[in-house]
């Protein structure tokens, strides 16, 4: 299957699964993609905010309506509980500034949703932050992988026969951010438990 079949077939909805959960690699992958023509930047963009705004308030409320069972999954991970404890508190005295910007802290969204869905924020001031956040966040990051491969295109040139290798690098670090933040979390559970013990 061709870059361009595969794009023009997956490339949007992968966005939109992707932004629901985490998504700056599939959204520098798929502001990389539109550089070269296989997608459209404002398409990218928009799939990417629908998608991350979607989950946002998925996790929000997941947070805010199923409190025990969040606080149940944040003890799986002992090692968390001093940063959710600092996080509540910060949420508590600097709710708009941390509503903004959290879609830009690699790796927390999930957790930083799920710590907001416990705090005394009103749901209705969440959205419109949420709001606002989400769509900066798409436009700069989606930006972000546009310029890049445009930037690429410039200095290299013609990046058909090095198209596949870049977007499997782009996903390769992407990959082992997520690994390293996943191994980090592994260990500080295990010198936690041992800490314990």
């Amino acid at each position: 299957m061709s870059l361009e079949t595969f794009f023009g077939t997956y490339g949007y909805p992968a966005l939109l699964v992707g932004t629901f959960f985490e998504g700056e690699t599939f959204l520098v992958l798929a502001g990389f993609a539109a550089s070269l023509g296989y997608l459209e930047i404002p398409w990218v963009i928009l799939a990417a905010f629908a998608g991350t705004l979607s989950g946002d308030q998925v996790f929000f409320y997941l947070g805010r309506r199923h409190s025990a069972l969040v606080q149940s999954f944040l003890g799986y991970y002992p090692a968390w509980q001093d940063r959710v404890d600092r996080v509540q508190r910060l949420i508590e005295r600097h709710q708009k500034a941390l509503v903004f910007i959290f879609h830009f802290l690699y790796g927390l969204r999930i957790a930083f949703l799920l710590i907001i869905g416990l705090s005394r924020i009103p749901a209705g001031r969440f959205f419109v932050l949420n709001f606002l956040s989400a769509l900066v966040w798409a436009v700069v990051v989606g930006a972000a992988g546009y310029l890049f491969g445009s930037a690429l295109a410039m200095i290299i040139g013609d990046l058909k026969e090095l198209e596949s290798y870049i977007l499997v690098g782009i996903a390769m670090i992407g990959g082992m951010f997520g690994i390293f933040q996943l191994l980090g979390y592994r260990i500080m559970k295990n010198r936690k438990a041992k800490g314990c013990g």
